[in-house]
């Protein structure tokens, strides 16, 4: 039997505060933190709201004071990591190297035993570095230049005019990197970039590493930040986000399964969750939130893609919904339950229409008519999507859900499907057995969990 793995610790960082108490009161309080952002200049874009960190956030509060100048080259993704670790670390009452900063003490598991894997997406360059090296590579008319730009004998090029380690602060590793030395983790370490999907597939790693007795505890889940020019730029591009006014009411926006919804709204934040080999954490006497007891990958067409669906769809090779389906299969498979048995789902539920239905498909096929009798816990139009960390606050989210023995309220001013039990609800107590996470990215990768009450 391979070793059972439990969630002792949670640290989060969302629009609606920091940590997972102010993650939770505002789910339940049914808030939407949209608003105008003031990291950046929205005000050229359609969508002018976005799910930004409260302005005191810095990553410098969440650092030994050993480490505090290597905040100067973290991006913001990667201070988001450093603080989610601190807040879950703290949060599962572990002594690390981190916590103890020099001082004289013992870990709670010697470095080795320690795993770290945290999903990371595409990191956006700051504005003003990129576009001031940019700015020194035009011609005479002004264009840009590639020979300017990559003229490195002393021309006063572009490239030349990147801070130095600019590479290193954009490098999707550096968040593990960052939790990693601080915390002393020194076994299994891993960076997943699949998007949405990202920060549920390192729950199943890590989960993976445990029961392997590779490691006794992981760091694991995801963070981003596309609250900035340049991932909002791309995501206006993709056709994603939902076109909005600065006084548009932020509860309205974001409406997850309904078909004719108009897109998503960009967040920002992330969530760790620390893993760790239950009879461990229970002689600790660590607090257990819940049991990881299945997980399932896989990968499916992505939705972004109608031509390459419509061809496989038509041969017969894929149907909507496959990726979902076989990632939720294979997690209730290895949980050794049926579909009867979860008793709510916490799904990506975007708001954009083609991601939902793909979904919504895979849902369908594994649960069929009981699918009604379900509940939804959809957070995106509290907070909105933060790609690479959405699924870490979805982990957070289900944890808690099951703490507590209660749904948070649900945001939704569209019209869902009848069988998505997704809708405008009040939050409730709740008998909550089992609850199932899924992720579905925009890659087509997908990504299903199942926790336990323990």
């Amino acid at each position: 039997m391979p070793r059972r793995v439990v969630i002792t610790g949670i640290g989060v960082v969302s629009p609606l505060g920091i940590g997972h108490g102010a993650l939770w009161e505002g789910l339940n309080a049914g808030r939407s933190a949209f608003a105008k952002p003031t990291i950046f200049d929205s005000s050229g874009f359609a969508t002018k709201l976005a799910g930004q960190l409260p302005a005191e956030f810095s990553a410098k509060d969440y650092v030994p004071k050993s480490y505090r100048k290597a905040v100067k080259v973290m991006a913001r993704d990667s201070e988001i990591a450093v603080a989610v670790a601190k807040l879950a670390t703290e949060d599962a009452g572990l002594v690390t190297r981190g916590t103890l900063d020099g001082a004289p003490g013992t870990p709670t598991y010697p470095s080795e035993r320690m795993g770290c894997q945290i999903g990371a997406g595409l990191i956006n360059a700051e504005t003003d570095e990129l576009t001031s090296a940019l700015a020194t590579s035009t011609d005479e008319k002004g264009a840009f230049d590639y020979r300017k730009w990559g003229t490195v004998d002393g021309g006063g090029g572009g490239m030349n005019n990147l801070q130095p380690l600019w590479m290193l602060k954009y490098l999707p590793n550096m968040l593990a990197c960052h939790v990693t030395i601080i915390h002393g983790c020194e076994g299994p370490s891993n960076t997943i970039t699949c998007a949405e999907a990202s920060g549920l597939l390192c729950m199943g790693e890590a989960t993976r590493v445990i029961q392997r007795d590779a490691a006794d505890i992981c760091y694991a889940g995801g963070c981003e930040s596309k609250v900035n020019l340049m991932g909002t730029l791309r995501w206006t591009l993709l056709n994603r986000l939902a076109p909005c006014a600065e006084t548009e009411n932020p509860a309205s926006i974001v409406r997850p399964f309904d078909p004719d919804a108009s897109g998503t709204i960009l967040g920002e934040g992330g969530g760790l969750v620390v893993l760790e080999e239950r009879e461990k954490a229970v002689a600790r006497g660590a607090n257990v939130y819940a049991e990881v007891v299945g997980f399932g990958a896989a990968h499916s067409p992505p939705p972004a893609y109608e031509a390459i669906r419509t061809k496989q769809n038509a041969s017969g090779d894929d149907k909507p919904g496959d990726g979902p389906r076989f990632a939720i299969e294979a997690a209730l498979a290895e949980a050794g339950i049926g579909i009867g048995e979860i008793d709510a789902i916490v799904p990506t539920g975007s708001g954009i229409p083609n991601a939902d239905s793909d979904e919504a498909a895979g849902l369908r096929a594994v649960f069929g008519r009981k699918l009604a009798d379900i509940p939804l816990v959809t957070i995106t139009p509290a907070i909105g999507q933060s790609v690479a960390g959405h699924a870490g606050w979805q982990l957070a989210a289900a944890a808690l859900a099951i703490k507590h023995q209660r749904l948070p309220a649900s945001l939704n001013a569209g019209a869902p499907p009848a069988d998505l039990r997704s809708g405008a609800a009040s939050a409730k107590p709740a008998k909550l057995r089992h609850v199932l996470v899924v992720s579905c990215a925009l890659g087509g990768q997908n990504a299903a969990a199942v926790l336990r009450q323990s």
